[in-house]
């Protein structure tokens, strides 16, 4: 009730959405159903109203973002449909509700309306015109008061975006020089020295970098100044996000990340406009690269993100991924974007990464309900290079509290790319359980060979790898994929059990390309 709104249009300048969408996932929405997050709602006049829908559904359905996608099918049709979700959810969903009108969805929300204005409103009736800005005017104000209860990270960004959009289109200077002040604050301290994410999340270093570049071409275009520390960051955070693709194209999987498109993750560097290369090495992220040839080893050396930030953390210490030209071979098993608790949980545990886990038990304390539990554990990594052969010499003290127990890694990539050799070492106190698991991708074929001592692994494109240890007994076990984060797929895992013997185990490993796949 304290939230009038005007009817006339925003009077000052309007920003466009930028960003490509698809138009396969549009036509399906133009002909009246609904696929979202790996949810199908048919027939959907209202899909947010269906039943059995997860609250962070809900969430991301309310922000709008499919708009792009509806706009993308680029026929009349299309736009009729995209006017008539937009009537029917501020009938249902435009005065206010706990998650549709949450700080960060009511931002992100507020920039794909204004975003599409012009898509939802040319050649329009003036009822809807008239309903459109009265609804959005209202959102407006109800965003600035709520703004400062945004939780930490991800959802500010997505708060300020919302902001800035909408300080040009009322023409507010003052607001946008405010906002522009938070956004800098925001990013001094959620960006970090190498220009990764604070959540040490892939796909939110990608979420980030695109508010970012939101923002900046919506000041560029509007002819106001670009704040230094917007540019900095993008200019930052685009080599991190090269960083952390794999040879098709994709984000790796540490931390609730997801793949994400690459032919996205294409625009969204290209529109970054910075040409720096990734590093090699990323101390204050936590994560190492190697890459020798076609083969790009990531792995994750750094401590678990600060509590309030930590949300989709994962127990994944000292955890690899290996892809081999655009084929990827081993893998952590990603993370569920659903709504099934148990499903999130048992992604962002240990046992889910390609790592060592002790006594079935997590390297870190993995809560229910999101986030970490509070721990002083220590992490360190040391890298050398030599004639294109790379070493890196990590550990962890995760298990130090639970078993008295240090986990020491050492990764050695050779300058061929065709041969990586790893040695895990537990060093500490007792005798434990331990398994080295190497998660591998559903598209990779493994068949156990020498009488259990190694297990060869065939890519798709017909390249073989052969695997072998020593110090523990080789297995194959059943595991699971969700790259995308909703399709749970089949997959197998190599594991390779051992125990410590009065405070010392240790398994070496390796995976070796075979002859004649050197191509």
């Amino acid at each position: 009730m304290t939230l009038p709104g005007s009817v006339a249009p925003l009077p000052g300048f309007t920003a466009k959405d930028m960003w490509p969408g698809d138009a396969r996932r549009g036509e399906v929405i133009v002909k009246g159903d609904f696929e979202f997050a790996g949810n199908a709602v048919r027939e959907a006049e209202a899909p947010w109203l269906a039943d059995s829908i997860s609250e962070a559904w809900l969430a991301g359905i309310s922000e709008f973002g499919w708009l792009r996608d509806v706009r993308t099918v680029g026929s009349e049709a299309a736009r009729a449909r995209g006017r008539a979700l937009v009537q029917r959810w501020i009938g249902t969903q435009g005065e206010w509700h706990p998650i549709t009108w949450r700080p960060d969805v009511l931002g992100a929300r507020v920039a794909n309306w204004i975003g599409h204005s012009e898509f939802l409103t040319s050649g329009a009736e003036t009822a809807f015109r008239d309903s459109l800005f009265r609804n959005l005017r209202r959102q407006i104000r109800h965003l600035q008061r709520v703004a400062r209860f945004a939780a930490p990270g991800l959802p500010r960004i997505a708060v300020l975006r919302g902001l800035v959009f909408a300080a040009l289109a009322l023409e507010n200077r003052k607001a946008l020089a405010r906002w522009l002040k938070g956004l800098e604050a925001e990013i001094d301290s959620q960006v970090l020295g190498d220009g990764g994410y604070i959540t040490r999340n892939p796909s939110h270093q990608l979420a980030v970098i695109r508010h970012l570049i939101d923002i900046r071409s919506a000041l560029r275009d509007a002819q106001e100044e670009i704040p230094q520390g917007l540019q900095t960051a993008i200019d930052r955070m685009a080599p991190m996000l090269r960083f952390f693709r794999h040879g098709d194209g994709g984000l790796a999987l540490f931390n609730g990340s997801r793949e994400d498109e690459g032919w996205l993750i294409d625009v969204v560097l290209t529109r970054s406009e910075a040409r720096g290369k990734p590093l090699d090495s990323a101390p204050h992220s936590g994560f190492e690269r190697l890459t020798a040839n076609r083969t790009v080893i990531l792995m994750d050396v750094g401590a678990p993100p600060p509590q309030g930030v930590d949300e989709y953390a994962h127990a994944g210490a000292l955890s690899f991924e290996m892809s081999v030209g655009k084929e990827r071979l081993v893998v952590n098993c990603g993370a569920h974007y659903g709504d099934r608790a148990s499903w999130r949980f048992a992604q962002r545990t240990t046992a889910a990464h390609s790592t060592v886990t002790v006594d079935d038990v997590n390297s870190a304390e993995v809560l229910q309900g999101g986030g970490l539990g509070k721990s002083n554990a220590a992490i360190s990594c040391d890298r050398k290079q030599a004639d294109g052969d790379i070493w890196v010499d990590s550990a962890h003290d995760g298990y130090q509290k639970t078993f008295a127990l240090t986990h020491s890694r050492r990764l050695y990539l050779a300058a061929s790319g065709g041969d990586l050799r790893g040695e895990d070492t537990l060093t500490g106190e007792g005798s434990h359980r331990f398994v080295v698991r190497f998660h591998l991708h559903p598209a990779v074929r493994a068949s156990v060979v020498q009488e259990g001592n190694g297990v060869l692994l065939r890519l798709p494109g017909g390249a073989g790898w052969r695997f072998r240890a020593s110090g523990g007994v080789i297995a194959l076990q059943e595991s699971v994929y969700l790259g995308g984060g909703y399709d749970v797929k089949r997959t197998e895992q190599i594991v390779v059990s051992s125990a410590t013997q009065q405070g010392m185990g240790q398994v070496k490993w390796a995976f070796t390309q075979l002859a004649g796949n050197n191509d």
